[in-house]
């Protein structure tokens, strides 16, 4: 049975390994974006991306948290390699299967302000200037994404649908990772203490367009 207590629906370049990082000092086992060999036995996950093993578990089972009897917390859902386009965190049905299956999870929505997400993308590697244009993503289709406008408004409508889909409930938290408040206000909705909060994964150039 999933021990799941945490599931992040950020985008990308939001924070989440910080937030990786900050839950695994606080002692969960997290499944960040892959996970790798030396965190399960199960042959089956080594290497598998979080949204794989989620679409896998929801469409064979119903349950997408089926397979994370491993993990306690996720916190980077999406796939843009190797020619996957996975994007769980936007995904209606597989958030309510989540939530029907693991009602004690809590959701956390990491975010920054959304200029500074679409530049993050555009230096990181070659996810702003071809992989987002060239793939087809939920709101944001095939040949769109690659100006700041268009990331932007994007980015601002991913986090607008969540607020939709969660208004009122408690067990969802919107948060900004620069936020000074933030460590705390994640650690009061975990229930947990979290003795770290940092910055980590981040770029070393910037670009704009």
């Amino acid at each position: 049975m999933s021990r799941l207590r945490i599931v992040n629906l950020g985008l990308p370049k939001t924070g989440t390994t910080t937030l990786a990082r900050a839950l695994k000092i606080a002692g969960f086992r997290v499944a960040d974006h892959r996970i790798r060999p030396r965190q399960t036995d199960n042959s089956a996950l080594a290497d598998a991306y979080v949204a794989d093993v989620l679409y896998r578990g929801y469409f064979l089972t119903g349950d997408p948290g089926s397979e994370f009897d491993d993990f306690t917390a996720l916190t980077e859902l999406s796939c843009l390699r190797e020619g996957k386009s996975l994007w769980p965190q936007m995904d209606f049905a597989l958030i309510d299967a989540i939530r029907t299956h693991h009602p004690d999870v809590r959701f956390l929505a990491s975010r920054r302000h959304s200029w500074d997400v679409s530049q993050s993308m555009l230096a990181w590697s070659d996810l702003g200037t071809d992989r987002l244009p060239a793939s087809d993503i939920p709101g944001l289709p095939e040949g769109y994404g690659e100006t700041t406008r268009e990331r932007v408004q994007w980015i601002d409508g991913h986090y607008a649908h969540l607020n939709a889909v969660f208004a009122g409930d408690p067990a969802f938290l919107e948060f900004d990772v620069s936020d000074p408040g933030a460590r705390d206000a994640v650690a009061a909705h975990v229930g947990a203490d979290l003795t770290w909060w940092g910055q980590a994964n981040a770029n070393t150039q910037h670009r704009a367009v």
